[in-house]
């Protein structure tokens, strides 16, 4: 039967890659960059704008300013008076949100396909005449401080990425908090607000994606009247600071009063996401937490029973990546005890190559993954946004599926070994405030 099964899965695998994600990219005159997906088998169309600016950009006393224009920037527009932005969504059949990362803004609306223009105008009016005054900054203040106290301060393990990045960076911009600290909020001046958005919302810094249901020629038309005008910003000097190599452990503690049991968290500095080594990463980390198969989750939860639960997060930027091992011990266990499983069964994979059943099955997980990435038109935008934006080939979409295709057991072996060092990494102990 369950062979029958992964038959059934492999067979889709393969059928379904034959469709290949087909887009058009072209750059207008003011540097924004174009990606078009047209798909017209449903009647809806996606229209999203990244904005390469994130949590790392900016000045190391003005943080948080990234995810502060995530809400600032549906205030409204000149055009689109305050508060009236999710009306507009809402009465003509849209939805949309928004999300920022160390590395990138991200904006995005879906609508029925008829309403494309309306969704171009909305984002042309966000990219070109922004509301931004004092009364709009104190707003979106406050605003930012009631989101990081309800998903931060008040949330049971919330504080653990804050903890992790401050542990494991010690000169590159990642080590600052995703939400800012509000205190640099609190000090800047409408000024360095307009500045900000001087510099990074412009279209020499962003991507413009339309998938969906459109008609191609008449869709290019009407990007070049609403986007075509928009004045260039200034080319954006980058340049962040090399991170130092951890060597020896680095032992942290984090007390939290939200919190009744204890939690561990192992944290392995590695390369970014657009090397092959994070690739290998995501499928060692497969092999060894996704599912109650997988590796460490049946030793600690299922066999040993000394954890309620054993999980890993590879997350994945564009300069650097965090590998973090988490779990929370069952009972009385202690996370010296969990650590020490974890690292034996680490050492398996470093020293000894794992099955060909488990080869094949990770790579059959990965096939699906990949399936399951393209099997919708949010995503498909997203990805498309992102693969030029971090990795600056698009049409990964289609072809990173052969890099993880072509990765060996050999690779996933020297890879634990090398990047998954217990002498390298930072071990974070989340406990109960007394």
């Amino acid at each position: 039967m369950k062979f029958k099964v992964f038959s059934i899965i492999y067979f889709l695998c393969v059928c379904l890659n034959a469709q290949q994600i087909t887009f058009e990219e072209y750059d207008l005159d003011n540097g924004l960059h174009v990606i078009l997906h047209q798909d017209n088998s449903i009647p809806l169309v996606s229209t999203s704008v990244l904005y390469k600016v994130g949590s790392k950009d900016g000045p190391s006393d003005r943080t948080g300013f990234a995810h502060f224009f995530e809400h600032l920037l549906f205030e409204g527009s000149k055009n689109i008076p305050l508060g009236e932005w999710d009306n507009l969504l809402n009465s003509n059949g849209g939805m949309g949100n928004a999300e920022t990362t160390e590395d990138y803004t991200y904006y995005f609306e879906k609508f029925p396909s008829n309403n494309l223009e309306l969704s171009l105008w909305m984002e042309s009016e966000r990219m070109l005449h922004p509301i931004i005054t004092e009364k709009e900054v104190q707003t979106q203040r406050e605003v930012v401080k009631e989101e990081k106290r309800l998903k931060v301060e008040n949330s049971p393990y919330m504080k653990w990425q804050e903890n992790i990045n401050k542990n494991i960076y010690k000169k590159h911009p990642y080590k600052r908090p995703p939400f800012g600290e509000m205190d640099h909020l609190d000090a800047a001046s409408l000024d360095e607000f307009l500045d900000f958005n001087k510099k990074f919302y412009v279209p020499n810094n962003a991507i413009l994606v339309i998938a969906g249901d459109f008609e191609t020629e008449k869709t290019k038309k009407m990007i070049s009247e609403y986007f075509g005008d928009i004045p260039k910003g200034e080319k954006i000097k980058r340049s962040y600071p090399i991170e130092e190599i951890i060597e020896g452990p680095r032992n942290a503690l984090a007390y939290d009063n939200n919190i009744q049991i204890p939690a561990l968290f192992i944290a392995y500095l590695n390369p970014s996401m657009r090397s092959r080594e994070n690739r290998i990463i995501e499928m060692i980390s497969a092999y060894l937490f996704s599912g109650k198969s997988s590796k460490i989750y049946k030793r600690l939860v299922e066999d040993k029973k000394i954890a309620l639960q054993a999980t890993a997060i590879n997350l994945s930027q564009e300069d650097y990546s965090t590998y973090v091992v988490i779990s929370l011990p069952l009972g009385d266990n202690n996370l010296d005890s969990i650590v020490e499983e974890i690292d034996q069964e680490i050492e398996k994979m470093q020293n000894d190559l794992i099955s060909d059943r488990d080869y094949n099955k990770l790579q059959n997980k990965f096939e699906l993954n990949y399936i399951n990435s393209n099997s919708n038109l949010d995503n498909i935008a997203r990805s498309l946004a992102v693969y030029y934006a971090i990795h600056g080939d698009t049409n990964l979409i289609n072809s990173e599926i052969e890099i993880y295709r072509s990765i060996t057991k050999e690779e996933i072996r020297s890879i634990a070994k090398n990047l998954l060092d217990k002498n390298k990494r930072v071990i974070l102990k989340y406990l109960p405030k007394k």
